[in-house]
This record gives C-alpha cells, structure tokens and sequence, in this order.
C-alpha cells in the first residue's frame, strides 16, 4: 500500500493518471503530448516512462505490447482498497 501513496504524492503522475482515466491504453508519445497540451507540462520522455514505471509498480498502471507500441492502462484496484480503507463498504438494510 505504500507504493501507492508514494505514486500519488507526485503532481505529475496524478496528472498520468487523469489522462489515463479520461482515455485508457496510451503510448507514452500520446501520454506526454496530452501533458503538454492539457496541463503544461514539458517532462522528457524519459521523465513520463519513469512515472509510468512507478506507476506499474506500485499497481495503478498497468502495461501491454502490440508490436513496437507499449500501451498503458489505469487500474482502479488500488484506489478502491484506499476508499475502502476509509470510507469502508455502504452497510446493507
């Protein structure tokens, strides 16, 4: 669980993950254009992979090859344990 709180401690990789949230399975060149249009941001390429490299490792991303492209995907999971942690499950009537 760490991790996860260690990854969404950066301003750049939420910003990842609104991206991703809006539209899932990007390529790190559509990522980093989208973060440069949407939200200024003028992170190198190699800055936003390792972002998204922490953001798989801590399970918020999650990755797959088709080819020579990478596409990445967000994964709600970890999200859900930390709403559940606190806010825990609506009790039934």
């Amino acid at each position: 669980m760490g991790d996860v709180y260690k990854a969404l401690a950066d301003p750049t990789r939420r910003a990842i993950l609104d991206e991703l949230a809006d539209r899932d399975g990007q390529t790190l060149f559509e990522l980093c254009t989208r973060l440069t249009m949407k939200h200024g941001l003028s992170s190198s390429r190699q800055a936003i992979s390792q972002h998204l490299d922490l953001l798989e490792a801590a399970g918020l991303v999650r990755a797959t090859r088709d080819g020579r492209s990478k596409f990445h995907y967000l994964e709600t999971a970890p999200l859900r344990g930390l709403a559940d942690r606190w806010l825990g499950t609506p009790e039934k009537d």
